[in-house]
């Protein structure tokens, strides 16, 4: 990313801005507006530093020692030589390896189907986006307590569903499942598969939003000419589509790739990295050894061995990022680099096939399916066009894209359609699975036990005071930010950006110990203060970000005439680009209130005191052994759910403006 930097306004008797020729020389070392800079910067700068620069450091000295009942020792490299024989760090790696890759792989060529069939639809589009984006916008916690009960052994829907239609029995039979019914979250074969397809379920809506706004940037003229040149539908996808969408599908996974591989409250939310091992990525691991086994030293070195990994996923994302920044048209591929993208997918399916063949092998053959059935599709169609069959190609087509989106539909809404009715069943439903699909009779009895057994009012306050607490400081923090990086002139402005973009991507499992060290030093462990001293951490980053290139895109003509007119530097600011800015300072409000509402791992870890609990933190403590309260959890998902959904309902016109105009910029 690169800042935008205004002219300087021209020297009038109003407005007291020196010319160049009149810079001091620190002005001309520092840059002219470094005095501005500094003080819009500072609370940035020093949450940043002090939140994750600083606590990455202490990691780093944290995991060369070793505790010794209240004492740590020196031990040097030890607990990075203890990692190379370790049976659970080694299969953690290769869980997080095998979750990432499989996982990538699905959601693009889900998002990409799902993105590509709404983008030839001219009628419901903006609806039909609306819907398959809800996966994503519902909080981690009432993703996985749907899905964990769905695929309950004995009373999940899915089972029931399939063992009625006789596909389970066939699933038995073909040795695809080892018994029926299914344990998909308590058969180690299963397990993985199952959290798989969850974290497909939830990030499919984001690759399909981004390929969707790539899709539209491709010029119509590319289709047209390839179609005069008698190109069919499957050599303009390969030929004109992919290689429209080559820079966002790779930014998108890339960034993707880091959520998933760093991915905890999902995992432990489902298995708990069970059933014993098999499902438990690094993240728990050091979790594990850290927080359950008091080893910080230990629990540091799994995180910071991993920093490399993250270190080149996030140096891949910065440098597509700023040559995007830069507007350099995009060079054809040299045979290396068209060769490059088959050597990698070659590679990763041999590791694949090695580390997990039990996994392989099935994903194969339902890639295989989905990519034979849009195959022939497409071949028809083009055959039907060829013949000079225009109306029955179109009815082909209209038919072939109206069953798949019906199917999207069904796998994206059945969670949540689950979710909404249980909470109405009543506890004998539930567990005789009467009236499975439509509660007979609707009944409140859920909401009155979750209240009555939990102190769910209390998560419900918790959980509104640290989201809006954070959300108005990142808020705060992140104009002021935005506003330094993207129009004063100062040294150093492009490297603090690209500061600003590292500690975005920078995943919690690398902060999570040393902040919790530091909350205990400090005694701020099991407070709300904990949370919201800590949220800033992942908010203000991504706020500080997208309001940079926000700013970047209102025209400076309009801040140079509140200059020429007399008004400061920090009038400007207020008068004039706070107000225009309204659009994106409301879409970052809306992510980052969403995401601090939505948060596990921090409360997770910090807190363990029912009264300073927060909804995601409380609503696992409701589980105790193997008793669930599937009707009391389906409830507080509800409620949970409802007010994110209404924000981005009601929010849907700003956000998309906001987040345009950040996202061509920044």
């Amino acid at each position: 990313m690169t800042s935008v930097r205004t002219p300087p306004p021209p020297a009038t008797k109003t407005s007291p801005s020196p010319g160049r020729g009149s810079l001091t020389t620190t002005q001309r070392r520092l840059g002219r507006d470094w005095r501005l800079a500094a003080l819009f910067l500072a609370p940035m700068a020093l949450l940043v530093g002090g939140l994750v620069l600083v606590p990455i450091g202490r990691s780093v000295v944290t995991s060369t020692t070793e505790r010794h009942g209240q004492d740590s020792v020196f031990v040097g490299l030890g607990n990075y030589i203890a990692l190379a024989g370790d049976e659970q760090f080694r299969t953690g790696v290769l869980n997080s390896f095998v979750f990432t890759a499989y996982a990538e792989v699905f959601k693009v060529v889900l998002g990409l189907s799902a993105a590509l069939l709404l983008h030839h639809r001219r009628r419901g589009r903006a609806v039909l986006a609306g819907l398959l984006l809800l996966p994503w916008v519902v909080p981690t916690v009432v993703t996985a307590f749907s899905w964990r009960a769905l695929l309950d052994p004995i009373f999940g829907s899915v089972n029931t569903l399939l063992t009625d239609s006789g596909i389970g029995p066939l699933l038995a039979a073909a040795h695809l499942v080892d018994e029926w019914p299914a344990g998909w979250l308590s058969d180690p074969s299963l397990a993985m598969p199952s959290v798989i397809l969850v974290n497909v379920w939830k990030g499919v809506p984001f690759f399909t939003v981004t390929f969707l706004a790539g899709l539209k940037a491709i010029p119509a003229d590319l289709y047209e000419a390839a179609t005069i040149d008698g190109a069919s539908s499957l050599q303009r996808f390969i030929h004109v589509t992919l290689p429209g969408l080559r820079h966002v599908i790779t930014v998108t996974v890339t960034l993707s790739s880091i959520w998933t591989f760093n991915n905890f409250d999902l995992i432990w939310l489902l298995t708990q990295g069970g059933p014993g091992d098999a499902t438990a990525p690094y993240v728990l691991v050091a979790y594990s050894k850290a927080i359950l086994q008091l080893q910080y030293g230990a629990g540091a070195a799994v995180t910071l061995v991993m920093l490399p990994v993250i270190g080149v996923l996030v140096f891949v994302l910065v440098r597509l990022m700023r040559r995007n920044d830069a507007g350099a048209p995009s060079r054809p591929p040299g045979p290396v680099r068209k060769a490059m993208p088959w050597a990698m997918a070659v590679t990763v399916a041999g590791l694949l096939a090695w580390a997990s063949p039990q996994i392989f092998w099935k994903a194969a053959v339902v890639l295989a399916v989905i990519l034979l059935v849009a195959a022939v599709v497409g071949r028809v169609v083009s055959a039907l066009q060829t013949w000079g069959h225009r109306r029955a190609s179109s009815l082909v087509s209209r038919l072939g894209s109206g069953v798949a989106l019906a199917g999207l539909l069904v796998f994206v809404l059945g969670p949540l359609y689950w979710i909404a009715v249980t909470a109405f069943k009543s506890e004998d439903q539930i567990v005789m699975h009467n009236s499975d699909l439509w509660p007979t009779p609707w009944t409140l009895q859920q909401f009155g036990d979750l209240f009555t057994n939990q102190p769910f009012g209390r998560w419900y306050l918790n959980t509104v005071l640290v989201s809006l607490t954070s959300t108005v400081a990142a808020l705060l923090c992140a104009a002021l930010a935005g506003y330094a990086l993207a129009r004063l002139r100062f040294r150093g402005a492009q490297s603090f950006t690209v500061t600003v973009l590292l500690t975005y991507v920078m995943p919690g499992a690398l902060l999570f110990i040393p902040l919790y060290q530091l909350l205990i030093g400090v005694r701020l462990n099991d407070s709300l203060w904990s949370l919201v001293l800590t949220y800033p951490t992942f908010t203000l980053p991504f706020a500080t970000w997208l309001l940079t290139g926000y700013f970047s895109s209102i025209p400076t003509e309009l801040e140079e005439a509140a200059l020429v007119d007399g008004c400061t530097r920090l009038q400007a600011f207020r008068r004039v680009m706070l107000p225009l800015a309204k659009p994106g300072l409301l879409a970052v409000g809306l992510f980052t209130l969403t995401n601090a509402w939505n948060e596990f791992l921090f409360a997770f870890v910090f807190l363990t005191k029912d009264e300073y609990k927060t909804l995601p933190v409380g609503m696992q403590a409701m589980i105790t052994g193997d008793v669930v309260p599937q009707g009391q959890l389906a409830a507080a998902s509800l409620l949970v759910s409802i007010p994110v959904v209404l924000m981005y309902a009601f929010g849907q016109r700003f956000l998309t403006e906001g987040l345009t105009a950040g996202a061509v910029k920044g």
